[in-house]
């Protein structure tokens, strides 16, 4: 999620071009952008071009305005924009019909809903300061941290948004309880010299804005396509037969990962023909219980209340035969009669004609050392080492 603009340069890591982090006006970095397959499509004649516009601002953050002065407005175009008190510069994200679709997914009606309007496309002042106040947005989150700590308050100030004209800073932070913090707006005001807003988030609502890396190796779901948060409860991960561990069922918010919701209708559906994981078999050797079981296979493992490390596996169309005789006062002989049967399958055998599988067929092969008399035999050797100490012999005289 990076544009050219937005790359960095060797060494010092530092943001080229719009230095905005994602945020800049090119389609190709945005979070939670729509395609808007209608660009290249003209109007029918007589027809007008929908006056509401989408417009982003900070960190995926997006409204709808009203385009009351008939601008010519294109993706990618700087605008200010209405609100209370001054204005605000922003980034158009959506034009024409498809804005329409957005509204209308967000209930919103266009038709009566009062929507602030563009006053006009950005000048060079309106975003010279827009700028300036961007840049000023570290510094003021460091000092505003500062004073949090130093009034003892139990919160966290994920992130700062200046307004385009630079007239109110919005605070977005989280917290577990309540927070008092008039005195810490006086704090604010004394320091910042600017009107002052405290927004409190969900810890959801704060990885989406600051973004990061899940444990599945990609991009979180909410700071790239994710718009709408559902609640996720533990039953997810046990109708999925996943380990109860709050580490690996937890998120980078620390709430319970999204991504339990998206296969959960699929193991509803399957779970439906299954009898309940409570249900027990009256036996002739004894009451079975259930121990796990094989939602897409459609197996179940049970094993005798007096025997719990010897599982037995049947088959869902077994148990529910047995269900039925133990609904009719009968006992089942015993789990053994009911045993799936199960055929091996055959080990699939590869034949490396070419090497293909090896880690190591790029090496270079290693170089054979040459030995010294190593080519001549062991007998031919002790024979001249002992015709060379006859040679050595002294010469009487």
């Amino acid at each position: 999620m990076a544009c050219a603009n937005c790359s960095t340069s060797g060494k010092s890591h530092d943001n080229k071009g719009c230095k905005n982090s994602g945020s800049c006006s090119e389609s190709s970095c945005n979070k939670l952008t729509v395609f808007d397959w209608l660009s290249n499509m003209g109007l029918p004649t007589g027809e007008k071009m929908f006056d509401c516009v989408e417009v982003r601002f900070k960190n995926g953050r997006k409204e709808f305005f009203k385009n009351s002065e008939s601008l010519s407005i294109a993706i990618g175009d700087v605008v200010a924009t209405e609100t209370a008190p001054g204005h605000d510069v922003g980034i158009v994200s959506l034009t024409g019909e498809l804005v329409k679709v957005q509204m209308k997914k967000k209930n919103i009606d266009y038709h009566t809903a009062e929507l602030p309007k563009i006053y006009r496309k950005a000048t060079q002042k309106d975003i010279d300061i827009w700028s300036e106040a961007r840049a000023k947005e570290e510094t003021t989150q460091v000092k505003a941290r500062e004073i949090a700590i130093k009034l003892n308050l139990e919160m966290k100030i994920s992130d700062i948004e200046y307004q385009g004209d630079g007239s109110k800073i919005t605070f977005y932070y989280t917290a577990n309880d309540r927070v008092d913090f008039r005195q810490l707006i006086k704090e604010h005001a004394q320091e910042f010299k600017t009107r002052i807003e405290m927004k409190q988030v969900g810890f959801r609502q704060e990885a989406s804005r600051l973004g990061g890396i899940g444990s599945c190796g990609r991009e979180l779901c909410c700071s790239t396509w994710l718009t709408d948060f559902r609640s996720v409860n533990t039953s997810a991960a046990r109708y999925q037969q996943l380990s109860l561990n709050p580490q690996k069922l937890a998120g980078q918010c620390g709430k319970l990962k999204c991504c339990l919701n998206y296969e959960l209708d699929t193991y509803l559906d399957a779970l439906k023909g299954f009898p309940d994981l409570d249900t027990r078999i009256k036996t002739e050797k004894g009451e079975a219980i259930c121990q796990k079981q094989d939602i897409f296979k459609g197996l179940m493992w049970f094993s005798y209340k007096d025997n719990a490390a010897n599982w037995h596996k049947l088959h869902i169309s077994q148990v529910k035969e047995m269900i039925a005789l133990n609904k009719q006062n009968k006992l089942v002989s015993a789990l053994e009669d009911y045993i799936e049967e199960t055929t091996e399958e055959p080990e699939v055998t590869f034949n490396n004609a070419m090497g293909q599988e090896s880690l190591t067929r790029f090496d270079q092969p290693k170089r054979k050392k040459k030995r010294r008399n190593n080519n001549q035999p062991q007998q031919k050797r002790k024979e001249n080492f002992s015709k060379g100490n006859e040679n050595n012999k002294p010469v009487k005289k």
